[in-house]
């Protein structure tokens, strides 16, 4: 049996972590610790409270979902695939517009405040099953802001080509998002 410890890393957005979940790997496979409450607060993370949301996207390989920032904590995974995230703070002051990148995969997770947009493409071959976790549930017209994935202004690397023309790569409603500056 091998043990992964759970741990954490702070990014150049305050309030973004990149985390590594505990896993225990034995004959029979894995087992991932999507939250636990306790090493949360240890870490000093945020509590997450009664998650009152969890959703799973699948995406097709190329495809973007993002980029958005509503007013709660996420916390995001791989449960099967690749993805490479990218967020973007879009809060008030010297951060905003301050992007960090990183690649998830099974056993990777972001842990993002309000406030801080969240939107990943899917790489490889098979569709990407990207899970979220709320602390607030998602209702229409809720507070928070939106950017456009492929604003110049953030030139966020993307790894794939993207069609921004295509509803099977990029949303009609994340296409009509503003950019950052206007």
């Amino acid at each position: 049996m091998t043990v992964v410890p759970f741990t954490v890393e702070a990014t150049a957005i305050d309030g973004l972590w990149l985390l590594t979940m505990k896993q225990v790997d034995d004959e029979r496979g894995v087992i991932r610790e999507f939250y636990r409450e306790s090493a949360f607060v240890e870490a000093g993370l945020p509590s997450l409270g009664s998650l009152l949301q969890v959703n799973v996207t699948e995406t097709r390989p190329g495809a973007l979902r993002g980029m958005h920032a509503e007013d709660m904590h996420k916390l995001v995974s791989v449960a099967h695939g690749r993805a490479f995230g990218a967020w973007v703070d879009l809060r008030p002051g010297p951060g905003r517009g301050r992007v960090v990148t990183a690649e998830l995969a099974a056993g990777r997770q972001a842990l993002t405040s309000p406030g801080i947009a969240n939107g990943f493409q899917s790489l490889g071959d098979t569709s990407t099953q990207y899970l979220y976790a709320f602390d607030q549930e998602w209702v229409p017209g809720m507070p928070g802001e939106a950017v456009h994935p492929l604003d110049p202004g953030l030139a966020i690397p993307w790894p794939l080509p993207v069609d921004a023309g295509d509803p099977a790569v990029l949303s009609a409603k994340d296409a009509s998002q503003p950019c950052l500056a206007g």
